[in-house]
């Protein structure tokens, strides 16, 4: 079972388009990524790697999903 530590900046960027999500900018040391229906946008790092566990755990909130919902997504990639 996969966990939300030590997701890389690439795996989670192929886990967010793999969800809908659109990056709106990417340019400087944050991506922001968005889609339709969220209430707020996805912001993360990408001189950090891995991306923190805190970094992802907003993230899934913000999408509204579930952790184990996430989780079998990461896993199906």
């Amino acid at each position: 079972m996969k966990k939300l530590s030590n997701i890389s900046v690439k795996e989670f960027r192929d886990i967010l388009t793999r969800l809908g999500l659109q990056p709106l900018r990417t340019a400087g040391g944050h991506e922001i990524w968005t889609k339709n229906g969220l209430k707020r946008a996805v912001v993360f790092q990408t001189h950090v790697e891995p991306i923190p566990e805190f970094i992802v755990r907003n993230a899934i909130r913000d999408m509204g999903m579930s952790r184990d919902e996430f989780i079998s997504k990461l896993e199906e990639m």
